[in-house]
């Protein structure tokens, strides 16, 4: 196999952290290159289209997250092989795309510019996402997204869900799943308490 090695911030979130854990919990050897964000600029120099998270496969660097991590899916197991299947996860991602892209809009944004723009997301945006995320998890037998067992689109819906109810984002309201969707906070607990999942956050802590 071609050695991987994986770039990313330091830190347990983005669109990273779906493909690490993609990796590990399939067993794929990689390195796994975390840096500071106070080091970013020198590391986009480098990286294609000057973001990440990149991938070296070899000599070869690769870019764009969820193209990393349906491959990651695929070396480890973690993406459907049926096509149908694999378009159900595919577009649980996209949509999990779409709130990353809606929130990363207000980051360059302060003051009460911030807050009108936070609140319209919580009181709108994020709802009918969450709502539509729920719908497509009960359409599916409410266990997972896609191919009735644990893959990428819960990895990722993982990370996303973890990530708007932590208090990290200013006029984001910590219970704003549980509320607009409470079928998603159990889901959010449930795939967290994987023990593989679980074993991968112990380890990292001790880091």
């Amino acid at each position: 196999m071609t050695p991987l090695k994986l770039t990313y911030f330091d830190f347990s979130g983005g669109r990273g952290e779906p493909i690490r854990l993609a990796l590990h919990l399939g067993g794929v050897p990689f390195e796994d290159h975390r840096f500071a964000p106070a080091t970013f600029p020198e590391i986009r120099k480098t990286a294609p289209l000057g973001q990440v998270p990149i991938v070296h496969l070899g000599d070869t660097v690769v870019t764009q997250g969820d193209a990393i991590l349906r491959y990651a899916g695929k070396l480890g197991g973690l993406y459907p092989q049926d096509a149908e299947q694999a378009l159900y996860c595919d577009e649980v991602l996209s949509g999990l795309e779409d709130i990353t892209i809606k929130i990363s809009a207000t980051f360059g944004l302060k003051g009460e510019d911030m807050r009108r723009a936070r609140e319209a997301l919580a009181a709108e945006v994020l709802p009918k996402y969450l709502r539509w995320l729920a719908g497509r998890l009960e359409g599916r037998g409410g266990a997972y997204f896609a191919d009735q067992r644990l893959t990428i689109a819960d990895l990722k819906a993982l990370v996303i869900l973890r990530w708007i109810s932590s208090g990290s984002l200013d006029h984001i309201p910590t219970d704003i799943v549980a509320s607009a969707a409470p079928s998603l906070k159990e889901y959010m607990d449930r795939i967290g308490s994987t023990p593989a999942i679980v074993q991968y956050y112990a380890a990292r802590s001790g880091k």
